[in-house]
């Protein structure tokens, strides 16, 4: 009985200096320290857009007051919007031009990439880093020559002088060249083997294989290009090729108190753009994932 004591005792005491008694808690693991941060910034990045989103149903009296969800709801912001502005032509407009550049945009970067990283030809260093060293000079540094060149041209208000100029930028170019590095010269060696040239084997065979970092781009370049604001601006005044940034640039110098009928505005704007990217998004992924393979 009186070992049995012992060893009871000697047993809880040890217990108790393990620091495993049931008043202790277990620390927090790391995966879910880091589920517990991509939970928190989650939100902190939805909120603006819900936000947004709610106090586009407000009306004019309620849409500062703090809250999140509408007190009273109307949807007559968005009747306004699309009533007292050709707010449904700025929507065109910036379809149409953000689709033309993006399919320009994606043939001829994929071409320079291409012969970039597959063709030899004297210079090819000298030209890529030439393209490269463009991405270190930023939009405002060339806006004033591109306007002259624009105006030389006579490509100012008018659908080619929004979209020509931003038909080329080194980024795509330089990430397609990356990714064509990591393709395998086999299937292109075959190929050439049986007949095809250049142009079959970079038509039929490295652009199928450069689905996912096309479609990736494809929203890069949409969106870039959807949100454009300065170019347009300094490039157009006509009213019939106003893109959606500037109608809503102008509607909020028009009605500044009017907040309820400025983000009612912005939600329909944002919505392409989310829509886009929840469509889209496994492509993205599968780009990011094909991209960084070598």
């Amino acid at each position: 009985m009186a070992s049995d004591t012992l060893t009871s005792t000697a047993g809880r005491a040890g217990g108790s200096g393990s620091g495993e008694g049931p008043g202790r808690r277990r620390p927090l693991s790391p995966r879910a320290a880091l589920t517990a941060l991509a939970v928190l910034l989650s939100v902190i990045s939805v909120l603006p857009v819900l936000w947004m989103l709610t106090s586009s149903f407000k009306t004019r009296e309620t849409v500062t007051d703090g809250r999140l969800i509408p007190t009273d709801f109307t949807v007559d912001n968005f009747v306004y919007v699309f009533t007292e502005v050709p707010f449904a032509r700025y929507l065109w407009n910036s379809f149409f031009i953000s689709a033309v550049i993006t399919i320009a945009a994606l043939f001829f970067h994929s071409m320079a990439a291409y012969a970039l990283a597959r063709l030899r030809f004297p210079g090819r260093e000298k030209l890529f880093g030439a393209i490269f060293a463009t991405l270190l000079v930023t939009a405002p540094v060339v806006l004033i020559p591109l306007f002259m060149v624009a105006r030389e041209l006579g490509l100012l208000d008018s659908y080619a002088g929004l979209v020509i100029p931003a038909i080329f930028n080194a980024f795509g170019i330089f990430l397609l060249r990356q990714f064509y590095l990591g393709l395998p010269k086999e299937l292109e060696e075959a190929a050439v083997i049986d007949g095809c040239g250049h142009w079959r084997v970079y038509w039929n065979i490295v652009l199928p294989m450069s689905r996912p970092i096309l479609s990736a781009l494809a929203i890069f370049f949409f969106l870039a290009n959807w949100n454009a604001f300065v170019w347009p601006l300094v490039a157009t005044n006509d009213q019939d090729l106003t893109v959606v940034q500037l109608g809503i640039a102008s509607f909020q110098t028009q009605y500044t108190s009017n907040w309820n009928y400025i983000l009612a505005a912005a939600t329909v704007a944002a919505l392409p753009m989310l829509i886009l990217f929840f469509v889209f998004q496994r492509q993205i992924v599968e780009s990011i994932k094909t991209s960084g393979i070598k």
